[in-house]
């Protein structure tokens, strides 16, 4: 049975720490609404921009711009892994990377191969220790405060260079789509080659006549389209990390404040022990005497 001062003491330290995920969760909640804020004002241009180049895809139809077009085998894969540079937010980084590697799994029984390139310490840290191999580069956000569209154009820069330099075919973007608190959703999307799902009603080849030719503006826009879904991709994750930062510090401050109820309840037993056996003591020597 330990004694009263190693329960004093794991008391003490319990509260430290539970003060210690407090304060971090009512950081995670204040940086959660504006990670929010960003996430969902970027949605709408996201979604009219991918409306208007599936427009434009579609009078192209087939061949077009490399981007839309391919290399014409699916044979490399690029895979871009996004987490974030921080730890201490749940099963937030492992649940990207799962996806991720079960991607992988699934290319390499198909006899492709696989690449992956990093966005965030915490992803990197989980692929190296399997596929130290296939891991091409990473990009560190780490020192960044607030993401901005000027990181998405260096991540998307990165990987249109090495597109245009033919170290893979496909390219794929991992990450994690923030629906509430406490529900994130990893996600993968196909960035090269453009991929485009018609939305229904779509009538943007009929009503609109473009100067210059759909296939020009398509070779300048594309490029684009890429960075505008990693920088979507970038705000989804930071509002997910947060949501799930704040729900992982929730937890741990109510299982903190469990653990110093069964260690409060454990030390008045032992100092109650301790009173009765010195009583115990005090009146078998009065009686000798």
């Amino acid at each position: 049975m330990p004694n009263l001062k190693d329960l004093k003491t794991r008391i003490d330290s319990v509260k430290s720490t539970r003060k210690i995920t407090q304060a971090m969760q009512m950081v995670a909640a204040a940086k959660l609404r504006r990670a929010e804020e960003a996430a969902g004002a970027a949605r709408p241009y996201a979604e009219q921009f991918h409306a208007v180049m599936a427009g434009l895809a579609g009078s192209v139809g087939e061949g077009g711009p490399k981007l839309l077009a391919g290399t014409g085998s699916d044979q490399t894969h690029l895979l871009v892994v996004m987490t974030s540079e921080r730890g201490l937010c749940g099963g937030f980084n492992t649940n990207i990377v799962k996806l991720a590697k079960a991607k992988a799994e699934e290319l390499k029984a198909a006899g492709k191969t696989v690449k992956f390139l990093t966005v965030g310490k915490k992803g990197r840290e989980q692929l190296r220790r399997e596929y130290a191999d296939d891991l091409l580069g990473h990009v560190d956000l780490s020192e960044v405060k607030n993401i901005g569209y000027t990181n998405a154009q260096d991540v998307a820069s990165d990987v249109l260079a090495r597109f245009d330099g033919g170290e893979f075919d496909v390219a794929t973007i991992f990450y994690s789509k923030f629906e509430s608190v406490i529900s994130q959703v990893p996600t993968a999307t196909q960035i090269i080659p453009a991929s485009f799902e018609e939305a229904e009603g779509d009538a943007a080849s009929t009503v609109f006549d473009y100067e210059p030719g759909e296939e020009e503006i398509l070779r300048e826009l594309l490029p684009r389209g890429v960075a505008t879904q990693i920088f979507s991709a970038l705000l989804e994750n930071g509002a997910s990390e947060q949501g799930a930062r704040m729900s992982a510090m929730d937890n741990a401050t109510r299982n903190a404040g469990d653990m110093i109820e069964k260690l409060t309840i454990q030390f008045n037993r032992t100092r109650q022990a301790v009173i009765t056996n010195e009583l115990i003591e005090i009146i078998s020597g009065a009686e000798a005497l």
